[in-house]
């Protein structure tokens, strides 16, 4: 395909033919002269946005991003409408290569009831492998629109899943080659297929269910920049214990293998969640399938701790990544 903003018969053919999964909500979609999209919702509802890139890998699922947009969504206690895709592919791309991007999008869209809305495609000579963008487009009723809910000191931090998933997965997919210097094949097939944990919306349904006062998407900079970034949201200190914090062996080896931190790195697919009946919705989580442990609980002070039996750390604000160290 040429430079510059893809002609109108590929428009057609290979991004809005593609696109079939519709919602109420959306009165303008997608389309040709189409620079904006609408939406029709209720008084007591209100509209939340998110942009997510794609920036870590050359050659990762496009589901990413789309489930990346609806954790941040679903994480604030909101619901998914629809999303803004943004995609900058090299001078020289097959048109082959962007049809198959809208049409692998859109099945995950379909599958999580989610709608293309709209977005802008081009080929650029200033990039050298295709780019992402996902702007998540989501509603949430405005009385549950609230930025902190009433936090306390006291109340305990529930996490889901394992540290570290996106980043393992990766990990895995991206360097394969040199794992396989150390470990065989289906240890690190299991650590690819660690993407397959990412949606949270069941998760977060339930805990609506069980007066959490607060979710947080754990996402770049790892378990430990989602615990400073709750303690910056909430003006509270907090204390987490190293030793509970759920993480896979996958995890483990390959960070060792990097040299990189387990707990610093991109942990999409998991949530903590605030509540002051922690073991409580812990227990109900798991009994739902849904792997969960309290690992921490909020103080009046505002040092924000990670413990390991008799030793103690100060968190530091959540720097670059450790995807980007590799």
């Amino acid at each position: 395909m040429q430079v510059g903003k893809v002609s109108e018969p590929i428009l057609k053919r290979s991004v809005l033919r593609q696109i079939k999964h519709r919602r109420e909500e959306v009165l303008w979609g997608p389309g040709v002269g189409m620079d904006c999209c609408m939406l029709n919702l209720k008084e007591e509802e209100g509209v939340l946005l998110t942009s997510n890139p794609i920036t870590f890998g050359k050659d990762l699922p496009f589901d990413i991003a789309v489930h990346s947009a609806a954790n941040d969504i679903t994480a604030a206690g909101g619901e998914i409408i629809g999303i803004l895709m943004t995609v900058l592919l090299p001078e020289g791309s097959p048109e082959a290569m962007l049809q198959n991007m809208i049409k692998e999008t859109e099945k995950t869209c379909e599958a999580c009831r989610i709608e293309i809305m709209g977005g802008h495609t081009e080929i650029t000579a200033f990039v050298n492998q295709p780019v992402i963008t996902v702007t998540g487009v989501g509603k949430i009723r405005r009385s549950r629109a609230t930025a902190t809910a009433g936090v306390l000191p006291g109340d305990e931090i529930v996490m889901t899943k394992w540290a570290g998933l996106l980043g393992t997965a990766i990990l895995a997919r991206e360097h394969n080659r040199k794992l396989t210097s150390r470990y065989n094949h289906d240890f690190i097939q299991n650590a690819v297929e660690f993407i397959s944990y990412l949606p949270t919306e069941k998760e977060a349904l339930l805990s609506e269910k069980a007066e959490v006062k607060l979710m947080h998407n754990a996402s770049n900079g790892g378990i430990f920049g989602a615990l400073w970034e709750l303690g910056a949201r909430t003006g509270l200190g907090l204390t987490a214990d190293l030793n509970k914090i759920p993480i896979k062996q996958e995890t483990i080896e390959i960070c060792e293998f990097f040299d990189i931190n387990p707990y610093q790195l991109l942990s999409g697919g998991s949530l903590l969640l605030v509540t002051g009946k922690g073991n409580e919705l812990a227990d109900m989580l798991c009994d739902d399938g849904i792997p969960a442990a309290v690992i921490g609980r909020f103080t009046e002070d505002m040092g924000r701790i990670i413990r390991n039996q008799d030793e103690r750390r100060f968190l530091e604000p959540p720097k670059s990544d450790e995807l980007y160290r590799i």
